[in-house]
């Protein structure tokens, strides 16, 4: 996405103040037009996306302009479907409209942080379903390892885990900030062998290789030496999946 600078931003903040300013008070939100309207909102939007900034949920994948700008975007659209009928009915006119713009300005900027995440791609219902349940199920934290190391071997899975299988062929956003961070949580958790055989098969700090190039670098001999790869592989991912906590990969999903 397109970058500001502080200047920029300045400029921006003055402008929308002084274009809230200009706007003359009325009594129902359905006497202002449509431009109006989303002007009136906008300081609604920067709300929301510092809010999702400091949470750290779009850490390294979204700046702070990236996701006021996707909202603003999200912003236009809900202000286009607003349903005036509805709105009349209210008791609370200002508390319902922001409630209704609000939803549709965070689901906005939580698909768009979504898609520029990293390598690793869950549908959007399971994402939003994990988000849901505070990462209680443990099951989150192996769909994050699983989907990252056990995917690279054909095979390995489960039918019921076959949607992770599809491989991604999107452009990372920012792959080196993700390796970093898988980096710090195996050498916190895994032994060096175990270590060595998931940043060899990811490439994590190095070319991707294969699980017989694995053996070899560890001095694994004979004819089952890529089985026995394999046997180390799912056991780190297991020991990860077993001691890491669900908060340390939730805002990574």
């Amino acid at each position: 996405m397109k970058h500001y600078n502080i200047q920029n931003y300045i400029r921006y903040k003055k402008d929308l103040e002084q274009a809230i300013k200009r706007i003359k008070i009325k009594e129902h939100y359905s006497l202002y037009d449509r431009d109006t309207l989303v002007t009136l909102f906008m300081p609604l939007v920067e709300n929301i996306a510092r809010k999702f900034a400091t949470s750290q949920q779009a850490s390294g994948v979204m700046s702070i302009m990236d996701l006021i700008q996707e909202g603003h975007t999200n912003l236009i659209k809900a202000v286009d479907r607003i349903d005036w009928n509805k709105m009349e009915e209210s008791e609370d006119q200002e508390k319902t409209m922001k409630s209704f713009l609000s939803k549709r300005i965070k689901g906005g900027i939580r698909r768009a942080i979504d898609i520029n995440r990293g390598q690793m791609r869950l549908p959007e219902h399971v994402t939003n379903s994990i988000r849901k349940n505070f990462g209680r199920d443990k099951k989150m934290v192996a769909m994050f390892f699983n989907s990252i190391f056990l995917s690279i071997d054909a095979g390995t899975r489960d039918d019921s885990d076959l949607f992770l299988q599809i491989e991604d062929k999107s452009e990372p956003y920012n792959q080196v900030f993700l390796n970093m961070y898988l980096t710090s949580l195996l050498k916190q958790h895994l032994n060096k062998k175990e270590f060595d055989v998931l940043r060899l098969s990811y490439g994590l700090d190095c070319d991707k290789h294969s699980a017989k190039e694995i053996a070899k670098y560890l001095g694994i001999e004979g004819s089952g030496a890529y089985v026995r790869v394999s046997q180390l592989k799912k056991q780190a991912v297991d020991k990860l999946i077993a001691n890491v906590d669900h908060s340390q990969v939730l805002d990574y999903l």
